[in-house]
């Protein structure tokens, strides 16, 4: 899979192509990709997916809108799904006021596209006029079909990333799991914290996160924390540590790796969140504090011991 940040970076034919934030590439995004791969390689054809960055909702609305995938993410995930391209094209007011003719022409140029796949609700160009109808009137004169896909649903209804996204707000990381197909997951390097775990006999690793990514609501939470090719059980606290910095105004993220030990600092660390255990509370005393740890470490060993 190659990772284009621009049109201008890829020169393409016969393309079968779809476009989206794609954000999270949930079950229901994984619906429309699945379907591109395989009907495009039956033709020979490549499978290309178009999306972008930021999140055109944030740029036309100044709605801070936190991701469930950085571009990066996202992209490995399409191509774990046997996407050939992704383009992540970045988010302009400019690119907003662009005609869908002129949009889909440009898109015709530099992709040779052949197909169009798109979701139900989709809509593309300038005051959102690249309905699907209206997607079909350009394909006729450019030489491309389009194909609509219906929304994909559980017992709670359509899946979406606004959906996923109030989920985790909330800690409900168990259910955005299911939603995503996958745990819900923020990782960054290994950064050095104040060291106050290592003196209580639970050294945490601090992890550098990105800024722009969802972040579950403070709390502890049971996690599997991912170095390389290697899996680890963690409890896992995000918050302000209210016991030691209750002045602190940006969460930290902290891991405390079941049964390890070792110097990962600078090392990337991914942790997948699949259970949260309690909020976050501030103790009277570094013996209550103990206590609890240890109480979320035993809890944290039997929720992941049925979790692979």
């Amino acid at each position: 899979m190659r990772h284009y940040h621009s049109l201008e970076e890829i020169s393409l034919q016969n393309s079968w192509l779809t476009v989206g934030v794609f954000d999270g590439v949930h079950r229901g995004h994984c619906e429309i990709i699945q379907k591109l791969v395989q009907e495009a390689h039956r033709q020979n054809a490549p499978a290309v997916v178009l999306t972008f960055h930021p999140h055109p909702a944030s740029v036309l609305t100044g709605k801070d809108i936190r991701c469930l995938t950085t571009p990066e993410e996202r992209a490995e995930l399409l191509g774990a799904l046997g996407v050939d391209a992704v383009i992540t094209q970045r988010f302009t007011p400019d690119l907003s006021t662009v005609p869908a003719q002129e949009y889909m022409s440009t898109l015709k140029q530099h992709l040779g596209l052949s197909h169009l796949l798109i979701g139900y609700d989709f809509a593309l160009g300038r005051g959102r006029e690249g309905n699907a109808l209206r997607l079909a009137e350009i394909g006729r004169e450019l030489e491309y079909t389009v194909e609509v896909m219906p929304a994909l649903g559980d017992e709670s209804g359509v899946i979406s990333s606004t959906s996923i996204r109030k989920l985790i707000s909330i800690g409900n990381v168990s259910e955005a799991g299911k939603l995503l197909g996958y745990p819900y997951s923020m990782g960054g390097r290994v950064i050095h914290g104040a060291g106050r775990g290592r003196k209580i006999s639970f050294p945490t690793a601090n992890v550098d996160y990105p800024i722009q990514k969802a972040t579950p609501t403070h709390g502890i939470y049971a996690c599997w924390a991912v170095l390389g090719n290697e899996k680890f059980m963690a409890a896992t606290n995000i918050g302000f540590n209210p016991t030691f910095t209750p002045e602190r105004t940006t969460p930290s993220l902290e891991a405390y790796l079941l049964d390890f030990d070792r110097d990962i600092y600078d090392q990337y660390l991914k942790l997948e969140f699949i259970a949260r255990l309690r909020e976050e509370i501030r103790y009277t005393s570094i013996d209550a504090l103990i206590s609890q740890i240890q109480d979320d470490v035993n809890h944290t060993r039997a929720i992941l011991s049925t979790s692979s």
